[in-house]
């Protein structure tokens, strides 16, 4: 079972599983910066390598930037993207105008542990940044599980905030010392998981097992939905 220290047990109760305005407005500025846009296409092409057609959906899509690396690098893949704050809704839909993708990308409101979508109807289901948010996060992935199409891939990505330092050192390197030192500072002010409770995750959920993986900064874990042979 995970487990938190005090003081980011009570960040979890009190921070807000969905994001709501004013704080839609900043978060788009902040995801508009080059070290966040960087590690979108990089998630993006790390993705690619799953599932490079099909249906993907985006839990926690934001202001939807995700989306927009993954339909640069695979246009034929049919995309949605859910997430629970209606400012944020509204300002992916804005997004998506802005770049012309608004007839091939779908952004849905609702919530992760209740998602509005039949069963099996997704190849892929990915997550960015959101994965702390969540209030009941093993209802969240057993929701994902039942989205899923047998065989397919859940592929969840965050900050953890016990990052190894080699880790860091790689990302100072690639991206700038003070950029990464920006997100790093980010893991001590929001209720971001350990590596191992990161993990616990996948036990106690439908999928029981997955794996584990650092993806520039982000901790990914790669989930999979058991065939009928499985």
């Amino acid at each position: 079972m995970a487990e938190f220290s005090p003081l980011r047990r009570l960040l979890k109760v009190v921070h807000p599983e969905a994001i709501p305005w004013p704080g839609t407005a900043f978060y788009n500025v902040i995801s508009e910066t080059n070290v966040f846009q960087r590690h979108y296409k990089l998630i993006a092409k790390d993705i690619i390598n799953y599932c490079s057609e099909g249906a993907i959906l985006d839990v926690g899509t934001g202001p939807g930037w995700l989306l927009v690396k993954l339909y640069r690098e695979s246009p034929k893949l049919r995309m949605v993207g859910l997430d629970a704050s209606p400012a944020m809704v509204d300002k992916a839909r804005k997004n998506m105008a802005i770049v012309r993708l608004s007839d091939v990308v779908e952004i849905e409101e609702g919530e992760a542990s209740h998602m509005p979508f039949a069963d099996s109807s997704f190849d892929i289901v990915v997550s960015t940044g959101s994965v702390h948010h969540w209030k009941e996060p093993i209802a969240c992935l057993n929701d994902i599980y039942r989205v899923l199409k047998q065989g397919g891939y859940a592929l969840l990505y965050d900050f953890v905030s016990d990052t190894p330092r080699s880790v860091i050192e790689k990302s100072k390197r690639e991206f700038g010392r003070f950029k990464i030192l920006f997100l790093w500072l980010h893991t001590f002010e929001e209720p971001f998981y350990t590596c191992k409770d990161f993990e616990w995750l996948a036990h106690s959920s439908l999928f029981e097992e997955g794996r584990t993986r650092f993806v520039g900064l982000f901790y990914c874990l790669i989930l999979k939905k058991g065939t009928a042979k499985d």
